[in-house]
């Protein structure tokens, strides 16, 4: 491929989170990024009317594209979304349009499994986009009762590299401590912080880098403390970790095994692997029953060891944990 890939930000988050101020407030981005926005439908998401420019349908024929300030353009899904993007792509390469970025909001009531899967199933797709990362954002207000009621939103959780409480200012600090401590619960790979829309550096969402292949593997430390467990989630998260090596054949035929049985109700899951007999790492990566793998560097100063980081949806925990277990070298 000889053009680089466009970064694409998805961005989840339960009805009334405030996903499209988050989008209105990247549009006003004073650093000359141009996006594309691709919306589940323009009435919807109400798009702020100071940042659509009168008369800017692009294109007699789609008046589902629409032109907004700062060279940004926005297009509504009303059909597939390779399509879609694959269109965007065909008029950015013809000069009709211009964008360097993608933004994808969701509806409140979508599992971002599948968006994501697109950017690695679809060869049209995933060579001319790079999925940068996964941005949910919960209510402070609701966020308890969302997760209580609403499997989707425990799957947006699931998904995230980032994590923004909204509305803070309407609840009682000890409130959204405990919806904090909840999120990690089901996520504690992701950065979780409460945030004031209008005052949200852009840059803290986007080149989040959360799907590329690297060793950055951080769990919260408040994670294994259990303080926060009693909320019995089906979505939740679980490590596994060991100092000694894996046998490499025995843990590729038991990571494709558990891909094949489990693989639908795993959202996200890394590992930085230690194998014997060789002393470079190894990184796996996966969304759903896509999984993925690379050989990265030596260990250089760090001591070798394995950590996997599993978020899935009413998983067999010890039973997992206990295949690992059994990957491991006997020498």
């Amino acid at each position: 491929m000889t053009t680089k890939e466009i970064p694409v930000l998805l961005l989840t988050g339960y009805l009334g989170s405030g996903k499209t101020t988050l989008v209105n407030h990247i549009l006003a981005n004073k650093q000359g990024i141009r996006f594309a926005v691709i919306v589940n439908d323009i009435g919807e998401v109400n798009i702020d009317a100071d940042l659509i420019q009168k008369g800017g349908i692009v294109g007699k024929k789609d008046e589902s594209l629409v032109a907004l300030q700062n060279g940004c353009i926005c297009c509504t899904i009303r059909g597939d979304l390779s399509r879609i993007l694959t269109d965007l792509r065909i008029r950015r390469d013809k000069g009709e349009i211009d964008f360097n970025y993608v933004v994808i909001e969701t509806t409140g009531v979508a599992n971002p499994g599948p968006v994501c899967q697109t950017f690695f199933m679809d060869d049209a797709v995933a060579c001319f986009y790079r999925l940068d990362g996964v941005v949910t954002i919960v209510d402070a207000k609701h966020g308890m009762q969302t997760l209580d009621e609403q499997p989707e939103a425990k799957d947006q959780v699931g998904f995230a590299d980032r994590i923004f409480i909204s509305k803070t200012d309407l609840v009682k600090p000890e409130d959204v401590e405990k919806l904090k401590e909840r999120l990690i619960a089901i996520n504690p790979r992701c950065p979780i912080e409460p945030v004031n829309m209008g005052n949200l550096p852009v840059e803290k969402v986007l080149n989040i880098c959360g799907f590329n292949m690297n060793d950055v593997l951080d769990i919260d430390p408040t994670f294994l403390t259990g303080v926060h467990h009693h909320h019995h989630d089906d979505v939740s998260a679980f490590v596994f970790e060991s100092d000694r090596p894996f046998d490499a054949p025995r843990f590729d035929q038991y990571i494709q095994s558990l891909v094949a049985v489990y693989g639908q109700n795993m959202l996200r899951y890394k590992g930085v692997l230690y194998f014997k007999q060789t002393d470079r790492r190894c990184v796996l990566q996966g969304v759903h029953m896509v999984c993925s793998a690379d050989v990265l560097g030596t260990w250089g100063d760090k001591k070798p060891a394995n950590k996997i980081v599993i978020i899935g949806k009413n998983l067999p925990q010890k039973a997992i944990l206990e295949g690992f277990a059994t990957c491991l070298s006997e020498e």
